[in-house]
């Protein structure tokens, strides 16, 4: 009782620019709406300025639109990712009013619980004594891999597949 997959081939990432993807998890017209609303936004920034958005710039636009729908908030929580000015990763993550923080990755939905860990350990050298990695692109979608099908395994809610977008 409770589960249920209406389509398992809808994608819940969005290009916002080409340097900058958001990931949404939540009630699918809330995420389509708010997406509808951004593109919006970055078409008239485009129009005005006669550039793209910076990533942090766009970070603080999505946390202005979704703190103005606090009081009947969009049931949507996102992670955006992208390349900031300087050329170097920036990840955010939201709560459904807009709150956010940038970080070095990031998870959401109802395989969270089960990712972050392994994250830590393994990416963020949280709790270890050794030298952190530095790791290749291609190293971490390999540990973005495991991850995703260690949650699949363990939370039905999560499913079968994971989109992986490398942004830069």
């Amino acid at each position: 009782s409770g589960y249920e997959i209406l389509s398992g081939n809808v994608t819940k990432l969005h290009a916002v620019t080409d340097r900058c993807v958001l990931a949404s998890s939540g009630c699918k017209t809330d995420v389509d709406q708010l997406r509808a609303v951004l593109d919006i936004k970055m078409k008239v920034y485009q129009h005005n300025h006669r550039k793209p958005m910076s990533t942090p710039s766009i970070a603080q636009m999505l946390s202005n639109t979704l703190y103005y729908k606090r009081f009947f908030p969009y049931y949507a929580f996102n992670v955006m990712g992208g390349v900031d000015a300087q050329g170097k990763g920036a990840v955010y993550s939201y709560d459904a009013i807009g709150s956010f923080e940038r970080s070095t990755y990031s998870a959401n939905g109802s395989g969270q619980a089960y990712i972050i860990p392994l994250l830590d350990n393994v990416i963020g050298n949280r709790n270890r004594l050794d030298e952190p990695p530095n790791l290749t692109a291609e190293e971490v979608v390999e540990i973005l891999k495991d991850a995703f099908l260690s949650a699949g395994e363990r939370d039905i809610y999560t499913g079968d597949q994971v989109e992986i977008c490398v942004a830069g």
